[in-house]
């Protein structure tokens, strides 16, 4: 199905499997934007993460077109940043991601780039932060 725009729905369903399967290897500030509506966009949403080893940005990566492919039936249309793992690019068609490693992420700030986009971060559900006590200064 590689190569094909979805439905909203499909899309969508793309976008949980994907940011599931970054949570899940526990790639870090997962964030995604929607970016389908403004002017010279590429696709409908970036996802981007990063991890803080290249073993762990390339596990991200293959995480996501193992789950991708198994869950949605969705190969990813072309990748790129294999080779040496420090910023890694699956494009989905509708939906493009990006795996940085830590430093690479922080220096080009894409989130900074589309930042007319519809921001959307999210969150190991699995965190518990119902122990954290407010910063007192």
């Amino acid at each position: 199905m590689a190569g094909k725009k979805g439905n909203a729905d499909e899309t969508l369903q793309l976008l949980k499997c994907i940011v599931d399967a970054i949570e899940e290897k526990k790639g870090l500030d997962v964030v995604s934007i929607e970016i389908g509506g403004l002017q010279n966009a590429v696709c409908d949403y970036f996802v981007i993460c990063h991890a803080n080893s290249t073993t762990q940005v390339d596990a991200i990566a293959g995480n996501i077109e193992f789950k991708t492919l198994e869950l949605q039936n969705q190969r990813v249309y072309r990748s790129s940043g294999y080779e040496n793992a420090i910023w890694i690019v699956l494009d989905y068609i509708d939906i493009v991601v990006h795996v940085f490693l830590s430093e690479w992420r922080n220096y080009y700030k894409i989130e900074e780039l589309w930042a007319d986009g519809k921001l959307c971060r999210y969150s190991d559900p699995d965190d518990d932060f119902s122990s954290m006590q407010p910063a007192t200064f």
